[in-house]
């Protein structure tokens, strides 16, 4: 790995939750979509994996774009990830197995970096999201149920407050904020440009 690869890395643990500590409490943008939850249910646990590859032209981040067919997100542009089972020794065993599911990402080739803040998303679902780097010889294929696209994004075009747009709409029965991000043809919006936001934001205040 190179020096300024491993200083990077160095940098993003540093402002990010222990690996071995997950993030406890509420979400961060929980008070934007606590009426979506219902009185007396929590939302369910889930676990995405941030993945960051380096490559000649610098750090990327991996993303997918969801079959329409499914029932959450259908469509969307997404980090690899789902609910955490009863079967999953906690986020990180639930993040890495999703990326193996969805994306053939071998365990082996994940280096857990930390956790973000979670998130709750519109669909009630609290997300612990957990960074890592890829080896840069891991290979991807999709699952065709479930992703119908992995592509790569450039970090520093991520975290770059210029290239986010924001906005409001109407979402049941109430004015929400939103984000997103336009790159090579793709929307990246909704809880995938939320949690992209939280990085920039932990990064910045470390």
């Amino acid at each position: 790995m190179p020096a300024s690869t491993a200083r990077r890395i160095a940098d993003m643990a540093r402002a990010l939750h222990p690996v071995q500590r997950p993030p406890q409490g509420a979400a961060w943008n929980l008070a934007h979509l606590d009426d979506l939850i219902q009185p007396g249910s929590s939302p369910r646990l889930a676990a995405v994996l941030v993945p960051l590859i380096q490559r000649s032209s610098g750090m990327q981040v991996v993303l997918t774009r969801r079959t329409a067919a499914l029932r959450h997100h259908g469509g969307q542009v997404s980090f690899p990830g789902g609910g955490i089972d009863a079967h999953d020794d906690g986020p990180v065993a639930a993040a890495l197995r999703e990326a193996h599911e969805e994306i053939g990402l071998k365990p082996s080739a994940v280096s857990p970096i930390g956790f973000l803040d979670p998130f709750l998303t519109v669909s009630a679902f609290h997300v612990f999201p957990l960074v890592a780097s890829i080896d840069p010889d891991a290979t991807f294929t999709a699952e065709p149920g479930e992703v119908d696209e992995v592509f790569e994004v450039p970090l520093d075009f991520l975290l770059d407050p210029a290239n986010l747009r924001h906005g409001q709409t109407q979402y049941a029965g109430r004015l929400r904020d939103w984000v997103e991000f336009s790159f090579g043809g793709h929307r990246i919006w909704g809880a995938t440009a939320g949690i992209l936001v939280n990085l920039r934001q932990r990064l910045e205040q470390s």
